[in-house]
């Protein structure tokens, strides 16, 4: 990294934790991994100097990197307040890999899914670097989720859809939570928290999102 950027310092990353953490996420674990995962070696090298802002950002085929600020907030709500590691993730929609990699700290094992032939291998590359036993990176249709890693502790969504699949429900350990975007009234997106109860599955809108949204099919 060129050492005008500063990008190779801790100091840049724990500004944006502390940013994070002035934002309400209080998951020491999810501080930790924003704080260890080094954002800018998964944008293209002409944003690496916005890597550390709280922004979205374009990661080329019509898809962003998503702003710390969400990535951090939704896999605080994904752990529900877990004191250690949470078991095996499911994640819907890779992207460049770097939730995936933020993952890989708070959880036992993730399995990420992108239906996205050029960002499945963009990820690949990306997280080369940082061998990551715990991460497996899965080609095909995330609506389908992947019933070979089955049953979930947490499954994460990066887009919305008008709701959520009976895949990824039936995927969902009894116990199990699951946080994704879906479109509400007027087209637009909120978080959804799901939980999955011995009495059923209970479900909770949050604040407004905004999400590329939710595709069936690979490409």
């Amino acid at each position: 990294m060129p050492q005008g950027h500063g990008m190779d310092s801790q100091a840049v990353r724990q500004r944006m934790v502390q940013k994070l953490a002035g934002q309400g996420v209080t998951d020491p674990l999810v501080l930790g991994a924003m704080g260890a995962i080094e954002r800018h070696r998964f944008v293209d090298s002409a944003l690496v100097n916005q890597a550390y802002e709280d922004t979205s950002l374009p990661i080329g085929l019509g898809q962003t990197i998503s702003k710390p600020g969400v990535v951090s907030r939704m896999i605080e709500l994904l752990r529900n307040g877990a004191t250690g590691r949470v078991g095996r993730v499911l994640e819907i929609g890779t992207g460049c890999g770097y939730q995936a990699a933020v993952l890989s700290l708070v959880a036992d094992e993730v399995y990420s899914i992108e239906r996205l032939r050029g960002l499945h291998d963009k990820a690949r590359e990306n997280l080369r670097h940082l061998r990551l036993p715990n991460v497996h990176l899965l080609f095909g249709d995330g609506m389908a989720g992947y019933a070979k890693g089955a049953p979930y502790a947490g499954i994460i969504a990066a887009a919305g859809g008008e709701a959520v699949p009976q895949a990824w429900v039936d995927q969902l350990v009894v116990g199990g939570r699951l946080v994704a975007p879906v479109v509400t009234g007027g087209g637009t997106q909120a978080l959804l928290v799901l939980d999955k109860t011995p009495q059923g599955v209970r479900q909770t809108l949050l604040e407004a999102v905004h999400f590329v949204p939710l595709k069936s099919g690979i490409a």
